[in-house]
């Protein structure tokens, strides 16, 4: 989608600059993650119980819980669900980390996205 954005310089940044930047990361990144994959060395599958798939399920549906309620209930809601969501992929729950790092995220969202960068995301919900 940056393809047409100017990209300018790394002392003058364009507005494609920084998409294009991380586009490279995340290509990198990618290609570290398959070479590590087919070098590794091939073992006995896992058993087929139904725990190995909750992360596959339960990440991108804290992204989309997340993606889909920060619009109408808020930050500082859509974070608690973004966690909460997000910590049924691991196998042990442990209610005070989800809770601290729940209330470590919202701070830092709302210190460098609303405080920090000046921008207009709703912090709570308007009933």
């Amino acid at each position: 989608a940056s393809r047409n954005y100017q990209i300018g310089t790394a002392v003058n940044m364009g507005t494609g600059y920084m998409p294009r930047l991380l586009c490279w990361i995340l290509i990198g990144l990618g290609g570290v993650i398959v070479t590590q994959g087919l070098l590794a060395k091939p073992g006995l599958p896992e058993s087929a119980d139904a725990s190995r798939w909750r992360p596959v399920v339960f990440v991108p549906l804290s992204i989309l819980v997340f993606a889909f309620s920060i619009e109408r209930l808020g930050v500082v809601i859509a974070t608690i669900l973004l966690v909460g969501v997000g910590a049924l992929a691991g196998r042990g729950l442990r209610t005070l980390e989800v809770a601290l790092t729940a209330i470590l995220l919202i701070l830092f969202t709302v210190a460098v996205f609303v405080w920090g960068l000046g921008l207009t995301i709703r912090i709570w919900p308007e009933w």
